[in-house]
């Protein structure tokens, strides 16, 4: 990065892809309230697993399903006593101050598990 701008060879570094969740249960070992979250991301990759704190503004029902953008290309880490191998991408709402908001394509979109965002 150069003054704080990043290049393309910078974000053609991110790996990031569509996934559908398909299963959401709260992470009961967190301080924060969050979900332990697998991930549906096509043949390659199959399912990986992400803790998200995002329980202000989804039940694990309302997630279950969804498509979402993940990053993929990270070193695993241990939040909370789960190994969160993704990173699902949100946005927070309400310019900082509201809960994280998830990113995904619409569902009607032409796009599939795995699908990389070039």
């Amino acid at each position: 990065m150069t003054d704080g701008l990043a290049s393309i060879e910078d974000f053609h570094a991110l790996d990031i892809r569509v996934g559908r969740v398909l299963r959401v249960e709260p992470n009961m070992r967190a301080r924060v309230p969050a979900y332990i979250v697998d991930v549906d991301l096509g043949d390659d990759l199959g399912v990986r697993t992400s803790s998200a704190q995002i329980t202000e503004a989804y039940t694990p029902e309302s997630l279950e399903g969804r498509l979402v953008l993940a990053l993929v290309n990270i070193p695993p880490r241990r939040v909370a006593g789960v190994r969160s191998e993704v990173l699902v991408l949100g946005v927070y709402s309400e310019k900082g101050d509201g809960p994280v908001v998830l990113i995904g394509p619409d569902e009607h979109d032409r796009v599939r598990p795995g699908d990389r965002v070039g």
